[in-house]
């Protein structure tokens, strides 16, 4: 149950700066450091939670 609840606050973190990115590229000028950031951020939660997952099957 602890990696699910894991998996959970990560895909809450996730879906949050999936709407900050959206955000950001909404402005009429984008910080590309700011979204380049938080795009990595992002792909490292979904590494994470695939790796959970994965665990999580074993």
């Amino acid at each position: 149950m602890a990696i699910d609840a894991r998996i959970r606050e990560l895909g809450s973190r996730h879906e949050f700066l999936e709407r900050a990115i959206e955000d950001e590229l909404r402005r009429p000028i984008a910080d590309s450091l700011r979204l380049h950031e938080m795009k990595r951020q992002k792909l490292r939660l979904k590494e994470e939670m695939e790796v959970l997952r994965g665990a999580r099957a074993h």
